[in-house]
């Protein structure tokens, strides 16, 4: 990798859930791919050891012959194993390894290896495993800020709630009484479910969760498609998901407010059981 003095101070930015398959990696892979389309050198990092299914969506799986591990462990170099995208020049993923050993992500080589990473790009996009096991919360350690993925549901909202709490009392700037910045990505949202009563309102998800709104991706045919592909969903056909994409990341860099999917509808039924109050 060559050096480029000019970059400014990198931002770690970790994509977390508290709850499997809401759209966690696939927002890692269309955030990282939109910064670099935008001009930003970024690095997409997998640490989900043992699954390994952000390659698979970036569409380079046929092209790992390194892994963060072999990283970790000095059996490679950084520069053996980032894999550099084929329609972005400005990106880069570093793909989990599959072992099925946990343990291989230690704090202190994960540590190292951001660092290192932070010599040449600009933003640096941890995915993060859901919920709160090992390579999860090596992921959050270094974060500055977070993308908080969540569904419209009540199981999803709840356990993303009790990632705020990891990131608030774990992470690295916790830890030395600061905070990581924490931004709201609602997935999967349907304005006729929520006026049925069948998912949670917009408004629903921030009274709970309490953290700023980057931005509402739809329930969208575009996402698998593009998945399915393996092409981050902001570098595919135009979608309103695509859209929805870029408006959040507009928001990321301070560019735009967030905006919400059109007739959002209060849902307080739902609001009430997760509150724990009889309906």
């Amino acid at each position: 990798m060559i050096e480029d003095s000019t970059l400014a101070k990198a931002k770690v930015i970790v994509v977390t859930s508290g709850k499997g398959g809401v759209g966690k990696t696939t927002t890692t892979a269309a955030i990282g791919a939109e910064l670099a389309r935008r001009g930003n050198k970024t690095v997409v990092i997998d640490f989900d050891i043992g699954l390994r299914n952000l390659d698979l969506i970036m569409g380079c799986e046929r092209r790992v012959i390194y892994d963060f591990i072999n990283v970790i462990n000095e059996e490679a170099t950084l520069s053996q194993a980032l894999i550099k995208d084929k329609r972005e020049p400005n990106l880069y993923v570093l793909p989990a390894s599959q072992t099925r050993n946990k343990d291989a992500l230690q704090q202190e080589g994960v540590g190292k290896v951001i660092e290192l990473l932070k010599n040449d790009f600009k933003y640096i996009i941890c995915d993060s495993p859901a919920g709160i096991e090992r390579g999860a919360l090596m992921a959050l350690y270094y974060a500055e800020e977070a993308v908080i993925v969540t569904n419209p549901e009540v199981s999803s909202v709840r356990d993303s709630d009790r990632i705020i709490g990891v990131l608030n009392s774990d992470s690295k700037l916790a830890k030395e009484g600061g905070e990581v910045k924490k931004h709201l990505l609602i997935t999967r949202f349907s304005p006729a479910r929520v006026k049925r009563g069948e998912m949670l309102s917009i408004e629903d998800i921030q009274e709970i969760l309490a953290i700023d709104l980057l931005g509402v991706i739809p329930e969208s045919p575009a996402v698998l498609s593009a998945s399915n592909q393996g092409v981050p969903v902001t570098l595919d056909n135009d979608s309103d998901a695509k859209l929805a994409y870029r408006s959040a990341v507009d928001t990321l860099l301070g560019e735009a407010p967030a905006k919400t999917a059109p007739a959002s509808t209060k849902s307080w039924n739902f609001l009430r059981i997760f509150k724990g109050e009889t309906v």
